[in-house]
C-alpha cells in the first residue's frame, strides 16, 4: 500500500513535534505556570522586585521555545516550502515542491514514532525529527492506513 501526501509546513508542526519528543519542551509551560504562581504570591506579599522578575522569567520560559522555532523556520527558506511525500513498505520519501530539499528515509533508519493530536513524528537515531501533519492526508482511511503501516514497520508508538 502506498500513500501520496502533500502539506504546507508550519512552525506549529515543529513545536508539536518537539513537545512530543523532548520533555524540556513539554514541561516548560508547566514550569512557567508554577513560577508565575510563586511570583504572584511574592507580589501579594509585598515583594515587587522578585515577584516581577519571576513573572518576566515565566513569560520568557513560555515564549522562548515557540520563538526559537519560528526564528529557525523563518531563516530556512525550504522550511516553508510545500512538501510532497510518497510512503510505501520500503521508505518515506519527502521532497519540497520546488525541489530544494529531498529526503529518502528508509524504515530501518527510523528508530521510533509518536502520534500527537496534530502530527505523526518520525525519529531517527540522532536528533532528527520528521513531523508529518494529519492535514497531509486526504481521507481518514489514508491516515489510518499510514498508522497501520508505521505499526507494521516500526512497532507501537514510542511513549512520550
Amino acid at each position: 500500500m502506498a500513500f501520496e501526501l502533500r502539506w504546507d509546513p508550519a512552525p506549529s508542526d515543529w513545536n508539536d513535534a518537539l513537545r512530543a519528543v523532548y520533555p524540556t519542551y513539554r514541561w516548560a509551560p508547566w514550569f512557567a505556570a508554577g513560577l508565575a504562581v510563586l511570583s504572584v504570591v511574592l507580589l501579594v506579599a509585598g515583594q515587587p522586585v522578585p515577584g516581577g522578575f519571576g513573572l518576566v522569567c515565566a513569560a520568557i520560559i513560555v515564549a522562548l521555545p515557540v520563538l526559537g522555532v519560528r526564528q529557525q523556520f523563518g531563516r530556512n527558506p525550504a522550511a516553508a516550502a510545500t512538501v510532497t511525500a510518497t510512503v510505501d513498505e520500503q521508505s518515506f520519501r519527502m521532497m519540497t515542491i520546488d525541489g530544494t530539499a529531498y529526503t529518502d528515509l528508509r524504515w530501518p533508519e527510523v528508530t521510533g514514532w509518536v502520534e500527537t493530536k496534530h502530527n505523526f513524528v518520525l525519529r531517527t537515531g540522532g536528533t532528527a525529527l520528521f513531523p508529518v501533519p494529519g492535514r497531509a492526508f486526504g481521507e481518514q482511511e489514508d491516515l489510518d492506513g499510514f498508522r497501520d503501516l508505521l505499526r507494521r514497520q516500526l512497532g507501537e508508538p514510542s511513549k512520550r
